[in-house]
């Protein structure tokens, strides 16, 4: 989906010739009120007049519009390309209707995922330095107990740095399991000369929405070249093994995405409580990127950095929903339930938004 920034409050400009000579011409054009911290590596240049919520962010205007998303005056024939998937409507009650939850375990296959998604949890903890408060993790602790020793030795609190380091990681490491599954389903399909039964466009549309997170989040803070070393080497890892697990066994990596998304619930609603408590007083007034107000349509009134969260809660609800429901199939037969049409449209049943949402799943029977 591209999508044009708007000029950046803040610029973060680097030393160098052809840095100095941009930043000559535009104190000719547009005289700035500079600050410069002499012991930092780059000067902070702010335009007075065009103050805007959007202060958070650490890249140039000029990086974010040439390396991230292109401008459309660089393309003569295509002036926008629309997201491949619409994203369907939320409204605030049924965000704010969304809780953590968790299903229980049942069998083998839910004991293997539950173990890998606590050691995926504990490395992500680990390589984030996210941490909880002291009481909440006595009371919480985990299976392993460290996330419960390592809050009692550093109970740092969660800054708003920390936290968009977080939701970096997250989501880059989040939509390669759609990706992953989908891809080995089409391949499957394509193999044997059969129908997919509707599970390939769901899976591809939750990678999808990952990567829509990741811009988002991008469009705040751009990640440091050791966060991106993290990146590379944690995809490369998970996207492998997680390509040889579905391989394995489809059914257990359904229900270890179920369990990561459960985490992710819980990671968004805490970030939503702290910041309704005053903890994060950068983003009380801050606005939703652009790229986030056209993907989720965001209406006139309720586009803050809350907003926006319990929009992103609210999709990882829906994919513990998705996932959970495909690890209660039979892998190979059932179609997905998720697009299928019913008898009784009026009985509940899934769907692609979250009018009906079930936290732990659908059971076969209720929908095969």
């Amino acid at each position: 989906m591209y999508a044009s920034a708007r000029p950046t409050v803040t610029a973060l400009v680097q030393k160098g010739s052809a840095a100095r000579l941009s930043l000559v011409t535009h104190i000719l054009n547009n005289p700035p009120t500079v600050y410069f911290n002499p012991c930092a590596s780059c000067s902070l240049t702010q335009r007075s007049g065009l103050l805007s919520g959007r202060q958070l962010s650490t890249t140039p205007h000029a990086r974010l519009q040439e390396k991230y998303f292109p401008p459309p005056d660089k393309t003569e024939n295509i002036k926008i390309t629309p997201p491949a998937w619409h994203h369907p409507m939320y409204t605030e009650e049924q965000m704010m209707a969304i809780k953590v939850a968790h299903r229980q375990t049942q069998n083998w296959s839910d004991w293997t995922a539950m173990a890998m998604m606590r050691i995926a949890r504990w490395g992500m903890d680990t390589a984030t330095g996210y941490s909880h408060p002291t009481e909440e993790a006595k009371k919480r602790g985990s299976y392993l107990g460290l996330a419960k020793i390592k809050s009692w030795l550093s109970p740092s609190p969660m800054t708003e740095r920390k936290w968009l380091i977080r939701f970096l990681f997250l989501e880059s490491v989040a939509g390669v399991p759609g990706m992953v599954a989908g891809s080995v389903r089409h391949l499957h399909s394509i193999r044997r000369l059969r129908r997919d039964n509707g599970w390939i466009e769901t899976l591809l549309e939750e990678a999808y929405n990952e990567r829509m997170h990741l811009l988002t989040f991008m469009k705040m803070a751009e990640p440091g070249w050791f966060m991106k070393l993290m990146i590379i080497g944690a995809q490369g890892v998970f996207y492998n093994s997680f390509f040889v697990s579905y391989l394995l066994s489809p059914r257990t990596c359904h229900r270890f995405v179920g369990y990561l998304e459960e985490e992710a619930v819980l990671t968004y609603t805490r970030v939503i409580e702290e910041l309704d408590a005053g903890k994060l007083p950068k983003w009380q007034t801050l606005e939703a990127p652009d790229i986030a107000v056209r993907y989720w349509n965001m209406p006139e009134g309720h586009r803050t950095m809350r907003d926006l969260l319990l929009y992103i809660r609210a999709d990882e609800a829906k994919h513990r929903e998705v996932n959970h429901t495909l690890g209660n199939l039979e892998q190979k037969v059932d179609p997905n339930p998720f697009v299928s049409e019913y008898e009784d449209p009026a009985r509940p049943h899934p769907s692609k938004g979250i009018e009906n949402i079930k936290p732990t799943g659908w059971d076969r029977n209720e929908v095969i």
